[in-house]
């Protein structure tokens, strides 16, 4: 889920930053603090928008620079419990499909893909359902839920989130077009 904050906090402004306005030189400070991580309490901090208070600067004895309480905006991604979510098939593993959902991949495993049995085609990088004949590959669209995250760091990239596509209105957006169909079909007949 997406949100935007507001956040309070001390930001360092170095001496070669004096003669920025002090607005401009406590955004560029924060952006390389705050931008790409991930916050366990927040989610991944996306970008800092904007610097509304910056305070007169302290010094700090041994330290040429000045520190400053800033009120700024920062706008956030936080994976939430069964938040349904839509992204794009990025990789593909014997184990499963990851998918791009906002700033981070999820993974669905073999087991959630589809409400079949199913087999990894190595070769063609390609999942296949033996019964439905369903196909999810590289590059497929896909609607998802989020059941499982795993936070355990500041970097994106060793948080893990875990999805399934075993769901009514879940899955690839072809198959869900065809499972609408077949159920308007059901109804009329």
């Amino acid at each position: 889920m997406y949100k935007l904050l507001t956040v309070k906090d001390v930001v360092r402004i170095p001496p070669r930053m004096f003669t920025m306005d002090p607005k401009e030189a406590a955004k560029i400070v924060l952006r390389e603090t705050y931008e790409g991580i991930y916050d366990k309490d927040e989610g991944v901090i996306l970008a800092v928008l904007d610097v509304h208070e910056v305070s007169e600067g302290v010094i700090v004895p041994g330290d040429g620079a000045t520190y400053h309480e800033v009120v700024f905006d920062v706008l956030v991604w936080k994976p939430e419990m069964h938040e349904v979510v839509e992204g794009e098939v990025v990789d593909v593993a014997p184990y499963g499909a990851f998918i791009r959902i906002g700033p981070m991949d999820g993974l669905v495993h073999i087991s959630q893909l589809m409400d079949d049995y199913v087999v990894f085609d190595e070769k063609n990088k390609q999942f296949l359902g033996k019964e439905k004949k369903y196909l999810l590959k590289l590059g497929d669209e896909v609607r998802a839920r989020i059941i499982a995250i795993s936070v355990k760091s500041r970097i994106i990239r060793e948080n893990k989130i875990g999805l399934t596509m075993r769901q009514p209105g879940l899955g690839k957006f072809e198959w869900i077009a065809k499972e609408k169909r077949k159920s308007k079909e059901g109804e009329a007949g």
